[in-house]
């Protein structure tokens, strides 16, 4: 990642006139959790490649002290949640994020009192789903297994030797930083409607690759992130979701998504691995992609350009987001703003998010043709 001080660009920020604030609206909390940093843990603890190569030297000296049923436990846990089409522990993360999640300790209390603790906060959220909660229940003894084997193999000290003091130094460098960047701002104007001012970062030392965003305006972010991606990912992360998922904008978005022979392949095509694997799941990710690029130029900086980045990451899977952000900016929505829910509702079933206009605008953006906008994984060189 590439590491470089916002100094300069939070001051051009001020000077400029088109993003000139009569008050910084946003409020930052920088903090580090125990809790959160052992459930991350669970990604490398199943060895797979995706997760477990950003730690390879900790795994090494930590997994052999995992006990044998905490570790049988985790992968058959790992393996339903690939059979669900989801990933482990950003969605443990996701539930366990309504209760108190300072150590260890406090999940496993939580866990014991999932229903009086857990449930309520997030049958609450916008990313309540009943079927992840049945699933959550179903795990809990497993779960219990796993989280009392990071406990009896010494996790808290572990972590704490590790990222303790990385930790501190990063809370100190980030503080007055972010506190001159009002990100909530430029999603407010982007989203069409008030968001809560505080933005809560917990910084880990296992979370990569992922950026993680939980219950509430508060997300997961690695320790070692430079400062260009730690607000990339507050840009990205607080967007989520950009409008209701289960409402009559989404739906009617999926129903013109759903025939595009583009999305099937590319769903059926990619890596699982990756996240990403149901079509709403897609809807939801790139519509929030297309927008916290816009807040990158807004801002003054881009950690990769718009055609570099959704060639480059998650196989090139990522071609919703550039046809949304190629026809947001041909609207010149990245200059005026609006109502999202309402444009993704009239570009919905004003058609252009139908193939002719959205591979059209995603073309451009990416510099091919509208024919070659996805390349079958195995086929690249």
């Amino acid at each position: 990642m590439l590491r470089r001080t916002l100094l300069a660009t939070t001051l051009a920020l001020i000077a400029a006139p088109a993003l000139a604030q009569t008050s910084i609206r946003t409020r930052w909390t920088v903090k580090s959790s125990e809790g959160l940093d052992a459930i991350a843990i669970l990604g490398p603890l199943s060895g797979k490649p995706f997760y477990a190569r950003y730690c390879e030297a900790e795994m090494a000296v930590f997994k052999p002290r995992l006990p044998a049923a905490a570790a049988e436990a985790l992968t058959s846990l790992h393996a339903e949640a690939d059979a669900a089409g989801g990933l482990l522990w950003p969605g443990l993360t996701l539930v366990f994020s309504g209760g108190p999640t300072a150590t260890l300790g406090d999940l496993l209390a939580s866990l014991d009192a999932a229903e009086t603790v857990l449930k309520p906060p997030f049958q609450a959220s916008v990313y309540w789903d009943a079927a992840d909660w049945a699933r959550f229940l179903a795990g809990r003894d497993r779960l219990r297994l796993v989280l009392t084997g990071l406990r009896d193999a010494g996790f808290p000290e572990f972590r704490r030797s590790l990222a303790e003091a990385p930790a501190a130094r990063r809370i100190a460098e980030l503080n007055p930083l972010l506190a001159r960047l009002d990100i909530i701002a430029e999603q407010e104007r982007l989203l069409g409607r008030r968001l809560d001012p505080r933005i809560e970062i917990d910084l880990s030392w296992f979370c990569r690759p992922h950026g993680v965003k939980v219950q509430g305006q508060r997300f997961i972010a690695h320790v070692g992130a430079s400062d260009q991606v730690m607000v990339l990912t507050a840009a990205h992360e607080i967007l989520h979701p950009p409008f209701d998922m289960a409402g009559p904008t989404a739906r009617a978005c999926l129903a013109v998504l759903e025939k595009d022979a583009l999305f099937t392949r590319i769903l059926a095509e990619k890596d699982k691995g990756t996240g990403y694997n149901e079509l709403d799941g897609i809807l939801n990710e790139d519509t929030c992609q297309a927008l916290d690029q816009i807040i990158q130029e807004r801002l003054g900086y881009v950690v990769r350009p718009a055609a570099e980045r959704w060639t480059k990451n998650d196989q090139g899977m990522h071609v919703l987001a550039a046809g949304l952000y190629g026809l947001l900016k041909a609207d010149g929505y990245d200059r005026t703003g609006g109502d999202l829910e309402a444009w993704m509702s009239a570009a919905a079933k004003g058609g252009k998010l139908a193939p002719a206009s959205l591979h059209a605008a995603a073309a451009r953006v990416l510099g091919r043709p509208a024919d070659q906008l996805w390349v079958t994984p195995a086929a690249k060189t």
